[in-house]
């Protein structure tokens, strides 16, 4: 990892816990407030811990980018939680009538930058 690649994530993994520190529950309720702050500490912790050893530069830049997005899309909507996707089992349009294993594969290439650290629950 470079210099300024390493400065970049850790740049991340700061403005990450002074959002947490800062940050308050739309619903405004003490309890919700404080379980999203613990919950943004602690996704951060165990992303970041996952993704320590990674030395190649391509997914350390796709990791980068999804950080940012998760960021971004929480200070927007003012949820600390990925948003889902919904799509439906066989809903992406198949390759040449090819079967299940071509529609996991489309299903795979369509997920949003910031869910890539997630695994599909359906």
């Amino acid at each position: 990892m470079t210099t300024a690649t390493r400065q970049e994530v850790l740049g991340l993994y700061r403005r990450i816990f002074r959002l947490a520190r800062k940050w308050q529950a739309a619903s405004g309720q003490m309890e919700d407030t404080i379980k999203e702050k613990q919950y943004i500490v602690n996704e951060a912790r165990m992303l970041f811990q996952k993704n320590k050893n990674l030395t190649d530069t391509d997914l350390i830049k796709q990791c980068i980018d999804e950080c940012t997005a998760r960021i971004e899309i929480g200070l927007h909507y003012q949820i600390p939680y990925p948003r889902p996707i919904h799509l439906p089992p066989m809903g992406l349009i198949p390759l040449r009538g090819r079967g299940l294993r071509s529609q996991e594969k489309l299903r795979k290439l369509s997920k949003p930058v910031y869910l890539q650290s997630h695994d599909e629950v359906s």
